[in-house]
């Protein structure tokens, strides 16, 4: 007995632990427009769009929001809930599986809500279709019955806004696609975009971040507000056991050495990626599935999470033979690249 309650207090405090991190997260949010730093032209068509809202006394027309991850674009769709003083409902793709799932949302939405779905390319196609008429007419017809004796039933919704976001922009169907007012792309951050969100972060943790400190961290942070400011917290953790608290220059460095962000923002995934495919395939050219297994991950998880930005960066290259590692990966591993690909992909 002793042994499952040991057990079960340690499952409830590992609980504890991700509610903390995530309410960490979501204090960090802006909340309003003006609060929200950079996209600037995302910033100003969105400003427009509520504000022409807002004088018409009517819900803003659909948004989609397309980009990485980690962005903010779960934080926009909270801010134009904000600011039309609506409610917000979230859900994502891969929940609604059913045309009946998404009815019964929306069934319940009122005038003026603004409902979200993250990852809306994923949506199931008979949900796709209901989210259509939704959109454009405000109704959805509801199916009751099977066969011969079905009977559709129309439904009349209140305005509401959708917010749509997806990472992968070009497997959204032009018909949905063409169905929402605004498309806003989210750009990667600059490094003194990130100076001014990791400082209003830490002055709302509670920190004191040195300049130089921040400068380090934002230059580590691959362009993403969400690694930034994880970084930030564990910084500060560091700072919290092991130092004085305060965030200096040996604080940051020190956190980031332990979890191994080297000085360009790679972590171990990528350079694991990396040293495959310069060491164990002499720069590739390597195919997907070879290159997952040789660093223990999904494929899925190579493709989506590492690839984009070691390609970015400049670091590696994807051919019709697999991807290649370029001049700039041997140099950044302290290696002498093969002539081919110092010729070819420099």
């Amino acid at each position: 007995m002793a042994e499952l309650e040991a057990g079960g207090e340690e499952r409830i405090t590992d609980a504890a632990a991700v509610d903390s991190e995530r309410a960490a997260e979501s204090a960090l949010r802006p909340r309003v427009l003006s609060e929200f730093v950079g996209q600037e032209k995302l910033r100003s068509q969105l400003k427009l769009v509520l504000d022409a809202a807002r004088l018409r006394g009517a819900a803003p027309d659909h948004v989609l929001l397309s980009g990485p991850p980690g962005l903010g674009k779960t934080t926009l769709a909270m801010i134009i809930a904000a600011e039309t003083t609506g409610s917000l409902r979230l859900t994502s793709g891969p929940a609604i599986q059913h045309a009946g799932d998404l009815a019964a949302i929306l069934s319940s939405l009122e005038e003026g809500d603004v409902f979200f779905i993250d990852e809306i390319h994923r949506l199931a196609r008979p949900a796709e279709e209901m989210l259509y008429l939704a959109m454009e007419d405000f109704r959805v017809d509801v199916v009751v019955g099977k066969g011969p004796g079905a009977t559709s039933i129309p439904l009349t919704l209140p305005r509401f806004t959708a917010v749509g976001a997806t990472t992968r922009v070009g497997l959204l169907p032009a018909p949905l696609r063409d169905r929402f007012g605004l498309t806003g792309h989210l750009e990667f951050y600059s490094d003194a975009e990130l100076e001014q969100v990791l400082a209003r972060s830490a002055s709302l943790l509670g920190v004191r971040l040195d300049p130089a400190a921040g400068a380090e961290l934002a230059s580590r942070s691959r362009g993403t507000p969400r690694i930034a400011n994880r970084l930030l917290r564990r910084s500060q953790d560091w700072a919290e056991v092991h130092g004085t608290g305060h965030l200096d220059m040996v604080a940051t460095q020190a956190a980031l050495d332990l979890f191994e962000v080297d000085p360009m923002g790679l972590d171990r995934l990528d350079q694991a990626v990396l040293g495959a495919i310069c060491r164990q395939f002499g720069g590739g050219p390597v195919g997907l599935s070879t290159l997952a297994a040789a660093v223990s991950e999904e494929p899925e998880t190579v493709e989506t999470v590492v690839e984009p930005f070691l390609v970015r960066e400049g670091m590696m290259s994807r051919t019709p033979r697999g991807r290649v590692a370029t001049a700039a990966a041997f140099a950044h591993l302290g290696m002498t690249a093969p002539s081919a690909n110092g010729t070819l992909f420099t």
